[in-house]
C-alpha cells in the first residue's frame, strides 16, 4: 500500500483524481469561510445536520457536483485527536468496502496540522483495509492501494507521516509472519525471514542451529525444542544506525511457533490459537522492518529464540531439572509455562552486548489477559526510567502498556527442593511471578519485560494478528534515539561461520 503526503486546501483535494475522498470533519468547524465544493458540503452537511456530531458519525454522498471523486465519504473526527483520527478513519473506510475503490483521498485538511492525527490516519487505513491472502486463495486481496493524505501543510507533519509508515510496515510484517499457520512459520522459516531483512540496509543477520546453541550451553532454551521435529533457531539481528561504540538496544522476541504446551498439554479448545506464541518473534522482526525504512540513529541488537513445544516421547518432562546458559538449574514443573525458558537464555545472552537497556516481548501468561484484557500489554521491569520510558512511548504510539508490580514477595512461589528455581509458581498473581522468573536472569542487566498475551492477536469473528506492540518498540526506539548514548563496554562477539550457515 503506497501513501503519499500532500499539502491541499478542501478546494485543491476536491481536485484530486482518486475513486473516493475520505474528509474527517471535526466538531468544531472553522469559522473562516473556505471556497470550493468540497467545503461547501462539509459546512452545509454540518450546518443542516445531515451530517450528525458524534465521533465516528459519516455521511455519504454520490457524484457532487465540483468534486471529481464519484464518493464522498464525511465522518466525525471529535476534537482531531489521534485516538478519535484513528476511530474516524475506521468507521470510514467502514462505508468505502467497495472492490473498485483503488485510490483513496484522506482528506485531513479541516483539522488542525497535528503529528499524532496525521500518523494515527495512515495507520488507521492500513489497519482497515488489511487483508491475509498467503495461505488462503479464496480471499480477496486488499483493494485500496493508493492512499494521498491532504494536510493543510506537509512540511509541519511529514515526519510523522514518515513513521506512521514505518509503523504500518512493521505491523503488518508482524502480522504475516503471526498468522501464518504453524506449518507456513517453523523457527527455519522464521530465520528465513530475518535473513532476507538482513539484505535491508544497516541490517544484518545471523542464525545459530541446534551445535551452536548446544555449545552456548542454552539448556533451558534447548530443552523446550526436545519434543519436535523441527529444529530449533536462534535469531540475531543487528541493526547499526549509530557508531559502534554506541550501546545498543536489545530486543528479545519469544519465537514459539507452535505451542501444544508439552506433556502439560492444553486443554483442545481454540489450540489453533498457539500459533500466535510467537508474537514476541514477530513484532521484533516488524520493528526491525520499520527501522530499515527510517533509518534512525541508534544501534538496536534483536534476539529471537525460536521452536515448537511438542509432546513426543523425548519432550521434556515435569518435574525434569535443565541447566541455563547462566549456570542457574530450573526444576520443570510445568512444561506450559516454556516461553519463560527460552527467553531466560535469550537474556543471560544479551549481556554480551553490554546494552543501554534490553526488552523482551512475549505472549507468556493468560493472567496477563485476565489481568488487563486486550486494551494494554504488561510492562514489568525495576527499573523506572526504562519504565518511564516505554509507557510514554506507548501512549505516544497509541499502543498502551501498563506497569506491574515486581515485589521480592512474588518470587517465593519459585523456590524448589530440587533445583535453584522451579517455572511456575501457581496460579496466583501469574503474570508477575512469571516476569520474577526472568528478572533472575536480568543481574545488572537495565531490563523490561513486555507481556502481550492480550494484546497480540484478537480472538472470535476478527481473528488474527494485531501487529502490537510494534508501534510501542518503534517510538521507543526513536525517543531512545534522540538522548544521548552510553557508549559500550565491548563489541559483541561474532557468530561462527557455522552458525551463519545454520
Amino acid at each position: 500500500m503506497d501513501f503519499e503526503l500532500k499539502s491541499l486546501s478542501p478546494e485543491q483535494a476536491a481536485a484530486l483524481a482518486v475513486d473516493a475522498l475520505l474528509v474527517l470533519v471535526p466538531d468544531a468547524l472553522s469559522t473562516t469561510p473556505l471556497a470550493g465544493a468540497l467545503a461547501t458540503l462539509t459546512s452545509e452537511a454540518a450546518s443542516k445536520g445531515d451530517l450528525e456530531t458524534g465521533l465516528g458519525k459519516t455521511l455519504s454522498c454520490y457524484r457532487v457536483p465540483g468534486i471529481r471523486a464519484s464518493r464522498v465519504v464525511l465522518v466525525r473526527a471529535g476534537n482531531g485527536s489521534g485516538s478519535a483520527v484513528r476511530k474516524a478513519v475506521t468507521a470510514g473506510l467502514a462505508s468505502l468496502k467497495q472492490p473498485n475503490i483503488q485510490q483513496l483521498g484522506l482528506v485531513l485538511s479541516l483539522l488542525d496540522d497535528s503529528n499524532d492525527a496525521v500518523s494515527a490516519a495512515v495507520q488507521a487505513c492500513a489497519d482497515a483495509s488489511y487483508t491475509y491472502t498467503t495461505t488462503k486463495p479464496s480471499a480477496k486481496a486488499r483493494a485500496l492501494q493508493e492512499v494521498v493524505v491532504a494536510v493543510a501543510d506537509a512540511s509541519a507533519v511529514q515526519a510523522a507521516f514518515d513513521t506512521g509508515k514505518a509503523m504500518v510496515t512493521g505491523v503488518e510484517f508482524a502480522k504475516e509472519w503471526a498468522n501464518r499457520p504453524a506449518n507456513h512459520a517453523t523457527p527455519s522459516m522464521l530465520a528465513d525471514a530475518a535473513r532476507k531483512l538482513g539484505r535491508k540496509p544497516s541490517i544484518k543477520t545471523e542464525v545459530l542451529g541446534p551445535k551452536e546453541v548446544a555449545a552456548l550451553g542454552m539448556g533451558a532454551f534447548m530443552s523446550v525444542a526436545r519434543g519436535s521435529v523441527e529444529p530449533l533457531r536462534f535469531i540475531v539481528m543487528h541493526y547499526t544506525g549509530a557508531s559502534k561504540s554506541s550501546a545498543p538496544v536489545v530486543l528479545v522476541g519469544k519465537g514459539i511457533t507452535f505451542d501444544t504446551g508439552g506433556i502439560s498439554i492444553k486443554p483442545a479448545p481454540e489450540m489453533d490459537e498457539m500459533k500466535y506464541d510467537m508474537g514476541g518473534a514477530a513484532s521484533v522482526l516488524g520493528t526491525f522492518a520499520a527501522l530499515a525504512e527510517l533509518q534512525p540513529a541508534i544501534n538496536v541488537v534483536g534476539l529471537i529464540p525460536s521452536c515448537e513445544n511438542m509432546p513426543d516421547g523425548q519432550a521434556v518432562k515435569p518435574g525434569d531439572v535443565v541447566t541455563s546458559m547462566s549456570g542457574q538449574t530450573i526444576e520443570i514443573l510445568n512444561t506450559d509455562a516454556e516461553g519463560r525458558l527460552i527467553l531466560c537464555d535469550a537474556l543471560t545472552y544479551a549481556a554480551r552486548f553490554k546494552p543501554r537497556s534490553v526488552v523482551d516481548i512475549a505472549t507468556l501468561t493468560g493472567a496477563c489477559v485476565i489481568a488487563l484484557g486486550a486494551v494494554r500489554s504488561g510492562l514489568f521491569s525495576a527499573h523506572d526510567e526504562i519504565a518511564a520510558a516505554l509507557q510514554q512511548a506507548g501512549e505516544s504510539a497509541m499502543d498502551p502498556c501498563w506497569r506491574m508490580p515486581l515485589d521480592d514477595e512474588y518470587a517465593e512461589g519459585l523456590k524448589s527442593n530440587f533445583a535453584d528455581m522451579g517455572n511456575v509458581a501457581g496460579r496466583a498473581g501469574g503474570s508477575i511471578t512469571a516476569a520474577k522468573f526472568l528478572q533472575k536472569f536480568t543481574a545488572d542487566l537495565p531490563w523490561a519485560h513486555l507481556d502481550i498475551a492480550g494484546t497480540a492477536w484478537k480472538s472470535g469473528a476478527a481473528k488474527g494478528s494485531t501487529g502490537r506492540p510494534v508501534p510501542l518498540l518503534l517510538q521507543y526506539l526513536l525517543d531512545e534515539a534522540a538522548r544521548p548514548a552510553p557508549v559500550a563496554v565491548a563489541e559483541p562477539k561474532k557468530a561462527s561461520k557455522r552458525a551463519r550457515k545454520a
